[in-house]
């Protein structure tokens, strides 16, 4: 057997996994070698199967739901894989032919000319936490759904709350003393006001067990040590680590802020330079916490006592990232709104400038051994 790597592409379905292989060689022999069944069994089969046939193999499918399971088993069967980012697979214009066969013989060509981009493959523990961490998420969008739909029930009933804000203690009360004439929309009114109090009796149960479980997770002091930033608390922190994963993977927190998909657009040619709007070509998850947090720096830089009392047990270098951030971020803040910069284009820029902040003190908090 020859020495060369064999690449492998498998297009990956719920129920099956079409094979294609690759040679080394860029003009070499690409051959489709059949369907299996996607189960644990019939994986291991193939791989023994193909490693008598070939030195060395190198695997690849795309990311989606079907999860990183498969790749963990091929790597402890002591091969190589890669779960490449579907939307930087590279696609010719032209191509209108789609199959599950054409779909692997992509991978296998891709990933032996170098051109697939491989996606992190978090460890099992951090996996979990992330899954939690969504659901938590998951629960605050449903939360959010309820109440829209509350509302706009009164809306179309002419009850409209007078006050500030809705689901403060006085909103809350202006609703416990709302009547109505019809039974079915008492039964409506009651039963939209029980699903609320479910929604958000969900996602106090997901928060508390998200605080339980970080003191046992091996990103517990990054979290700790994010929190040193303002906007930034407990969920806004786990959020940010469950789905970054290790900082240290990113040489350069210009490298972070690109994934995250924070930087500018750029249409340029020849002498024309052209930049747009930023590429939101990362984690929408992680946009979204950071443009929350960033809101918190229209404000004069101050320690509040919530603050306080998250730096309290931190080292001074955490301590002093995230005040040379507030003084940074607050002054950057009034002068693009000087500029006349509107207030949600402000917070972008604050959001990616915040990216390089978080990503010195995770650097300083990372446990060397983690």
């Amino acid at each position: 057997m020859s020495d060369a790597i064999t690449f492998v592409g498998l297009d990956t379905h719920k129920q099956t996994i079409s094979v294609v292989l690759a040679e080394n060689d860029r003009a070499g022999e690409v051959r489709y070698v059949g369907k299996i069944a996607n189960r644990p069994e019939a994986v291991a089969r193939l791989v023994r199967r193909l490693a008598k046939q070939h030195a060395k193999l190198r695997f690849s499918y795309e990311a989606g739901p079907c999860g990183y399971g498969l790749c963990r088993q091929i790597v402890a069967l002591g091969h190589d894989c890669v779960i490449a980012a579907p939307a930087l697979i590279p696609r010719r214009p032209g191509d209108r032919v789609k199959t599950d066969r054409r779909d692997g013989a992509a991978l296998a060509k891709n990933d032996r000319a170098g051109e697939l981009v491989q996606v992190w493959v978090p460890e099992p523990a951090d996996e979990a936490m992330r899954d939690l961490v969504r659901a938590r998420q998951a629960a605050v969008e449903t939360m959010g759904q309820q109440r829209q739909r509350l509302l706009s029930f009164l809306l179309r009933q002419g009850r409209i709350y007078e006050g500030k804000k809705h689901w403060t203690k006085a909103h809350r009360h202006w609703l416990a003393g709302l009547a109505f004439d019809a039974p079915a929309h008492r039964v409506v009114f009651q039963e939209a006001i029980e699903a609320i109090g479910e929604a958000e009796a969900r996602r106090d149960r997901l928060t508390q067990q998200v605080e339980a479980l970080l003191p046992g997770w091996r990103w517990h002091a990054v979290v700790l040590a994010l929190q040193a930033m303002r906007g930034v608390a407990l969920v806004t922190a786990a959020t940010l680590v469950a789905e970054i994963g290790d900082f240290r993977r990113f040489a350069h927190p210009r490298q972070l802020m690109a994934y995250l998909g924070l930087v500018p657009s750029e249409n340029s040619s020849g002498p024309r330079v052209r930049r747009g709007a930023i590429t939101k070509a990362g984690n929408a998850r992680v946009r979204r916490v950071l443009d929350e947090a960033a809101w918190s720096y229209r404000h004069g830089p101050r320690v509040g006592a919530a603050l306080a009392a998250r730096r309290a047990a931190l080292p001074k270098r955490v301590r002093d990232i995230a005040w040379k951030a507030q003084l940074r971020l607050t002054a950057r803040w009034r002068h693009l709104l000087a500029k006349g910069k509107k207030p949600p284009v402000a917070v972008t820029a604050i959001a990616r400038e915040m990216v390089g902040f978080l990503w010195a003190i995770a650097i300083a908090a990372t446990p060397a051994d983690a």
